[in-house]
């Protein structure tokens, strides 16, 4: 099973450090982060991958629509709400999955490597092919050309650009232009003499 890397939001700094704790001790977690606020979880989900998002359920009654757009941007992840206390059938039925206060380090392992393969089959069902027009644009931006020249060269609209280069961050689940390049040489769009 591939590393995986997990952010959590937890107030409490007891379930905080003890999840991150027993995640850090398990071979299949690559790197267990933590964010502090609201707003720093969403930072951290910009700037790096995660597989995994483990959170207290308050927090989807405070930034419900935060949450769900997040959610919608990140459809990968899994959101995996923290129980350590009374939360309604309601609110923890709107998580992929739900860890217990009480879970050891087994029952906690077996949920993660379940909702990680959920998420890894998920995964390979959703990913599409790129379109020929999708390579084409592809190709430009991992060789450093702006949207401006890629439309250029390409004869299409800016706008035009932009829809296929979501379409590309969709389907490969790659936000960043390094990892689109990577994946470009991987996919032998563009090979490294280009470089």
């Amino acid at each position: 099973m591939k590393q995986t890397h997990i952010l959590i939001l937890e107030d409490a700094p007891i379930v905080r450090e003890g999840l991150k704790s027993l995640l850090d001790s398990m071979r299949n977690v690559h790197s267990v982060s933590i964010a502090g606020t609201f707003e720093e979880l969403m930072h951290m989900l910009e700037c790096k991958s995660f597989q995994m998002v483990l959170i207290g359920p308050h927090y989807l009654l405070i930034y419900q629509s935060q949450i769900q757009q997040l959610r919608s941007q990140h459809n990968s992840i899994k959101w995996i709400g923290v129980q350590y206390s009374l939360f309604s059938e309601d609110l923890l039925n709107k998580f992929d999955g739900v860890v217990d206060v009480f879970d050891d380090q087994e029952i906690l392992s077996a949920k993660l490597n379940k909702w990680l393969e959920a998420a890894s089959d998920e995964d390979s069902q959703n990913r599409e092919s790129l379109s020929k027009r999708e390579e084409d644009v592809l190709r430009l931006l991992a060789l450093g050309k702006s949207n401006k020249e890629i439309a250029d060269e390409l004869t299409i609209s800016i706008n035009t650009v932009i829809t296929h280069r979501k379409n590309i961050s969709q389907k490969t689940g790659i936000k960043s232009v390094s990892g689109l390049t990577i994946y470009a040489v991987v996919q032998n769009l563009i090979s490294l003499d280009n470089y």
